[in-house]
């Protein structure tokens, strides 16, 4: 009676919504009997008046949990619905299946109070705009939320105190298995296990995860990757930075026990996220529990490797040893305000530069940088140092560094084997396969035979990058190249020198004996200090002459100007052009590439003279009293066809100033003009040549006896 007085006739006018509800899959298969139970509630709905077509079912938000509204659809739809005031009653069989969350449950009481709508579960009607109601549906809405926390509560106390014993059985990383016993193990597929331990040997040497991944890309090699189904087993990818990164972080690696390395939580759109815990505040953390790859120490090594990486701005830094041809990479310091250079290339005239350079004010403080170094001269310098104070023991390690490079190299052909072993099994079951199958049943005999020959095209992959792999990387090492390198390796210069030996090893023997250096650039000297800070505690300074810009390698020398000016005082340009030419001198512009045979000519001493206001030939003889041809005929009162005679016989001497005009020096005497019958003008010219001929003999003084 107290139901039927509850339903109005404004509530039949409207639909009544059916809400069911399972929070898993494995309910919705086994827990049959329950959703029996909240589809009969229709039959209670039509006993209350509603026909059966105004009766509307939800069931689309089987299988999932009622922690939160936000990834049911169904649910939504149904808050939708009775705001919109379509819903006259909503049914559902206890207050857990419409929400856990007590926040989503009041939020459908306050909807349904201000549309009028009933709600109906297995204990009776009740009507949200009456107190009472309202109250015990509240009532059960909190001891609903209560109930799924105690559930929630016994569930994590049991897996916590197991997580606390190191019990708990839970995903394992690629390279670990759960034997028979339930104890973890590592992989027993060899291949496996030598591509984890590769890897953590790569990263001890190159000390960076992207690092890793490239040698392993240049190497060909692929790293294990555990697939989510039981029964798919292992296969093999290209190794990528974020695997890497997850691997060296994994504390399974290390054989220690960890559990509750992340917080889960929800946002507002019920969205999942996880947020990674601090060490310490791990729920468990139990080192030696079972084999590792790598030692515990060896594992926070690697962390602090990785934090060292990420910590890309920081004032002191040093990266580790990459590619480039930086010697002093993280660890050249700035010598004005003491942060790490960068390193930054460039490529000039078909050559990468390198230049160390110091401009974190120039990106937080838009001010100029402090200094820029060219890094040619500097790595040189340093590489001629270490190569001098190189000691026995450092010599040794020259030869262990060679031998590591030829074990890793050994190390990456033995996995590349691997894998041709693993293609060869899978051709070989491939063929066994085809083999069983009857000849007559074409369907499955080509699918096998189409398998047969993938498997065959795979083996033949893998042994022909094997062999790729060996010629790029000269793992074939014959017995006269051995000799030579353990000839090279006696001898420190000559393996730092050799052409073979990559940057990224130069850099790793420099790191074992400079702990940093210093440098200050010197604008007014042009050179550059650099203060060296040994391993031991032992400091030196060098001295480097910075390189000379464009302008100041195409300049002409002083010197040369200066021979020029000399030059200048009895030669013409053409003759000067010789002159340096026999020397061997060149002009500037012969620094610049491919112009090393460049020569100077009559236009490019003329154009030296006029460049550096170098005083003209001219205006030298002028100083020196010569006259013009002009000039002088009209002093000797003589024309200057007559002039030009006499010059051609000796009697009046020339002086050139360039290739075709000449000054005229005034005779001592002033000759005169006679017929040239009876005083032939040749005849004159001899006599004043035996004249000053006489006059330069030199004389002897009588002496008394």
């Amino acid at each position: 009676m107290d139901e039927s007085r509850k339903v109005q006739s404004h509530h039949l006018e409207r639909d009544a919504y059916l809400y069911i509800r399972q929070s898993s899959m494995k309910q919705v298969v086994e827990n049959i009997e329950s959703t029996k139970r909240q589809y009969a509630l229709r039959a209670r709905a039509i006993a209350l008046g509603w026909s059966d077509d105004r009766i509307i079912v939800i069931d689309s938000d089987q299988g999932e949990s009622g922690a939160s509204a936000a990834w049911r659809e169904g649910f939504r739809r149904l808050v939708t619905d009775v705001g919109l005031g379509r819903a006259g009653m909503v049914m559902g069989l206890e207050v857990s299946r419409l929400a856990r969350n007590n926040a989503d449950w009041h939020r459908l009481l306050e909807i349904c109070a201000l549309a009028n709508t009933l709600i109906l579960d297995e204990d009776g009607v009740y009507d949200p705009t009456n107190f009472n109601d309202r109250l015990l549906l509240g009532l059960k809405g909190t001891m609903s939320e209560a109930e799924l926390h105690v559930l929630k509560a016994r569930l994590r106390g049991g897996v916590l105190n197991k997580v606390r014993r190191g019990e708990y059985r839970c995903l394992l990383p690629t390279g670990f298995v759960y034997d028979e016993s339930g104890a973890v193990v590592l992989d027993p597929d060899a291949q496996v296990r030598e591509t984890i331990t590769h890897l953590f040997e790569t990263f001890a040497r190159v000390g960076s995860a992207h690092q890793t991944v490239k040698a392993f890309r240049d190497e060909g090699l692929r790293f294990p990757s555990r697939l989510r189904a039981p029964a798919a087993g292992v296969i093999f990818r290209p190794l990528t930075a974020s695997v890497a990164m997850r691997t060296l972080r994994n504390p399974r690696y290390a054989g220690a026990y960890a559990y509750g390395q992340r917080v889960y939580s929800r946002t507002v759109d019920g969205k999942k996220t996880q947020r990674r815990r601090a060490s310490d505040d791990w729920l468990a953390c139990i080192p030696n529990a079972h084999p590792g790859y790598i030692t515990w120490d060896r594992y926070q090594e690697n962390l602090r490797l990785l934090a060292s990486n990420g910590r890309g701005y920081d004032a002191a830094r040093a990266s580790p040893p990459r590619e480039g041809g930086a010697l002093l990479q993280g660890r050249a310091v700035c010598g004005r305000c003491g942060q790490h250079l960068r390193v930054r290339y460039r490529e000039a005239r078909g050559k990468l530069e390198s230049w160390y350079v110091c401009d974190r004010a120039t990106d937080s403080l838009a001010e100029p940088n402090c200094q820029s170094l060219a890094g040619p001269p500097i790595d040189e310098a340093v590489g001629l140092l270490v190569a001098e104070k190189m000691t026995p023991a450092a010599v040794e390690l020259a030869i262990e560094i060679r031998k590591e490079i030829e074990a890793r190299y050994e190390e990456a052909d033995q996995l590349r084997c691997r894998a041709i072993e693993r293609a060869r099994i899978g051709a070989d079951l491939a063929q066994r396969r085809f083999m069983m199958v009857d000849p007559v049943n074409r369907l499955v005999a080509d699918t096998l035979e189409s398998d047969w020959n993938e498997k065959l095209r795979a083996l033949e992959k893998a042994r022909d990058e094997r062999e790729r792999a060996r010629h790029e990387d000269g793992i074939a090492i014959d017995e006269a190249l051995r000799d030579r390198l353990v000839a090279m390796t006696t001898d420190f210069k000559r393996l730092w020198s050799d052409p073979s030996t990559p940057n990224r090893e130069r850099k790793r023997m420099l790191a074992y004996v400079v702990e940093d250096a210093t440098l200050v650039k010197q604008p007014a000297d042009g050179t550059t200090k650099i203060h060296i800070r040994f391993r031991g505690g032992q400091t030196t300074t060098l001295t480097t002459v910075n390189p000379k810009a464009s302008w100041e390698k195409v300049k002409t020398p002083a010197e040369l100007v200066e021979l020029v000016d000399r030059l200048l005082d009895r030669h013409i340009y053409d003759e000067i052009a010789d002159i340096l030419n026999a020397r061997g001198l060149h002009p500037g512009g012969a620094a610049w590439p491919g112009r090393g045979g460049a020569r100077f000519t009559p236009k490019r001493v003329q154009y030296l003279v006029h460049a550096y206001d170098l005083r003209p030939r001219f205006d030298r003889l002028r100083a020196r009293g010569l006259l013009t041809k002009k000039e002088l005929a009209a002093r000797l009162g003589i024309h200057e066809a007559t002039l030009t005679s006499w010059v051609k016989h000796g009697i009046i001497k020339a002086h050139a100033y360039n290739g075709h005009a000449w000054l005229y020096e005034k005779p001592a005497t002033h000759p005169t003009k006679h017929s040239s019958r009876w005083d032939r003008l040749s005849d004159r010219a001899a006599a004043a040549r035996a004249s000053r001929s006489r006059n330069q003999r030199p004389r002897l003084n009588a002496k008394e006896v």
